[in-house]
């Protein structure tokens, strides 16, 4: 006769003390791993709040410590008492419409030219055999480990002199903002891994057809590799347009230098006015924010497949 189930059966089954241990570690393992991602999504996403929050406030609110408009009255927060006037004056009183379009013109350039070098330099080290090719990228990738500010003295020496024998000048000009950084050792790696993922026997199939490396780069691997281009992109992007220190270095005068200096210098002369100062911040983030809310899952397709191989 079967065993009658009953209660106390049941309850015997799923007691803790018969759960298998590997089970047990399995889920406190992926508690701690929540509670870590929750924590650092909040330390990250936490000062951009506020930031967009002081942006929307008056003076007397950004200076008493309210962490949303309407806080210091007492009252809820109401979408009618929001500063969205902090903006345009921000905008006109740090003349950002000059910096914002040559942020523009130098982030536009810069990407460009990285695309088109970073993809045939990638495409050489996944696809193509020559002598030394090994070494070669493991140099490359050595360079990863330098710091930035290191290039920064042999980049400024080269640029000078390549001014001086130019036709068109490269200080305080698009040149020396733009060309330094139209090929980058990361955005080669990041390719190269995308790339070499490739089969090798479309490029069998592209010869049968009469194609050169070059056609079968531009017809067959950048269309497959999209992902990682526009992951390329935003990193590219990213970079150029938070560049800083190395504009303040080639250039004397506002004529080229980007939003981030004028955010710089708009910092130093609205003085105590803080709401002015966080919507001045919140215009120089918005341009990265709304594209990478165009290219979020390109991005994440390019990080989850980049490195599969290689």
């Amino acid at each position: 006769m079967a065993k009658a189930i009953t209660a106390a059966t049941v309850t015997d089954t799923v007691h803790p003390d018969n759960i298998h241990p590997d089970a047990r570690r399995f889920d406190i393992g992926r508690v701690l791993i929540y509670t870590v991602l929750i924590v650092g999504a909040a330390v990250a996403i936490f000062p951009f709040l506020y930031t967009v929050s002081v942006s929307l406030m008056n003076l007397t609110e950004a200076t008493g410590g309210a962490f949303y408009p309407g806080q210091l009255a007492g009252n809820g927060f109401d979408p009618d008492k929001l500063q969205w006037g902090n903006y345009a004056q921000a905008w006109n009183d740090a003349q950002f419409s000059r910096y914002f379009m040559n942020s523009v013109k130098i982030t536009l350039i810069t990407l460009s030219g990285e695309v088109i070098f970073c993809s045939l330099a990638a495409y050489a080290f996944a696809q193509m055999e020559f002598p030394g090719k090994n070494f070669l990228f493991a140099l490359l990738l050595s360079t990863l480990m330098l710091p930035e500010a290191i290039i920064w003295v042999p980049n400024f020496i080269t640029v000078s002199w390549l001014g001086r024998i130019s036709p068109i000048p490269w200080m305080n000009n698009w040149p020396a903002l733009t060309i330094p950084f139209m090929s980058s050792a990361f955005g080669i790696f990041l390719l190269r891994q995308f790339f070499a993922q490739i089969p090798r026997e479309l490029w069998d199939s592209a010869q049968i057809d009469g194609a050169g490396h070059l056609r079968y780069l531009s017809t067959v691997v950048i269309p497959l590799s999209k992902a990682a281009v526009m992951t390329l992109v935003l990193f590219g992007f990213v970079g150029s347009w938070n560049s800083l220190a190395w504009p303040i270095l080639v250039t004397t005068t506002p004529d080229w230098r980007p939003i981030s200096y004028g955010l710089l210098a708009f910092l130093d002369e609205a003085g105590s006015q803080f709401h002015l100062q966080m919507a001045g911040a919140v215009i120089t983030m918005l341009p990265i924010i709304m594209l990478y809310f165009f290219t979020q899952q390109q991005f994440i397709d390019g990080i989850a497949t980049t490195g599969l191989k290689g």
